[in-house]
């Protein structure tokens, strides 16, 4: 998944961008608004964590704008700030949660995960998917009690398309939440494809993947 990271504090953004980066996520870090303003016109995010407390815009203000900017982006507010008012207006504004500082990295990526699971439609961290399961907290995907041996980029893709299931996804949309910004020259729909087809023949080796879809022309899906 591709997160911004809008945080003044330079040692905090760095912080989280190397634990969210070793968690699976692909980062962007801005440390002011403006360069906030720019990722968002150029890319789609899953996740925009941000502080309110920014040196040339109120957080709030650039939650509203990005909120016009980034329509499908899940939003955390992060700040020093205590006031109710202020966490009631992020929340008014449209912001998924609230985390005041300082907080723990472990609970901001259970939030996430939380977030997440309930806007795909999810219950549960753990999916079936036909005869196979698939744990997003723990990253494991089993036949039975069987584990199988998926890579990192492997399992980001399976579950970066769980978590969008039913919904047809280009190659290079999922290129772009998987390996991040991808000029028209590094684009390599060949790096979705071979993924793919690693996947299906190492889920295969146990059991039917029929819902992994191939979408002609497209991408692909997970029917569920």
């Amino acid at each position: 998944m591709r997160i911004l990271i809008i945080e003044d504090e330079r040692g905090m953004a760095l912080e989280m961008e190397d634990f969210l980066n070793k968690s699976g996520y692909v980062c962007d870090l801005a440390f002011t608004a403006k360069k906030a303003s720019q990722f968002m016109d150029d890319a789609a995010y899953d996740f925009i964590l941000l502080d309110l407390g920014l040196p040339d815009k109120d957080g709030l203000i650039v939650l509203d704008q990005a909120k016009q900017s980034c329509p499908g982006a899940s939003y955390i507010i992060i700040t020093a700030r205590g006031r109710v008012e202020d966490k009631i207006k992020g929340l008014d504004l449209g912001a998924d949660d609230y985390l005041s500082k300082p907080f723990s990295l472990l609970e901001l990526q259970s939030r996430m995960q939380a977030i997440t699971r309930r806007k795909s439609g999810l219950k549960e961290s753990q999916i079936e998917l036909g005869d196979f399961s698939l744990c997003l907290n723990r990253r494991v995907v089993k036949y039975g009690e069987q584990e199988i041996d998926l890579s990192r980029k492997e399992f980001d893709l399976l579950s970066y398309m769980v978590l969008h299931k039913n919904r047809p996804l280009t190659r290079l949309q999922l290129s772009e939440h998987i390996w991040g910004n991808l000029s028209d020259d590094d684009y390599d729909s060949n790096f979705i494809d071979v993924h793919i087809k690693n996947i299906r023949k190492k889920m295969g080796s146990y059991g039917d993947t029929e819902w992994l879809q191939t979408i002609r022309g497209v991408g692909y899906k997970i029917k569920l």
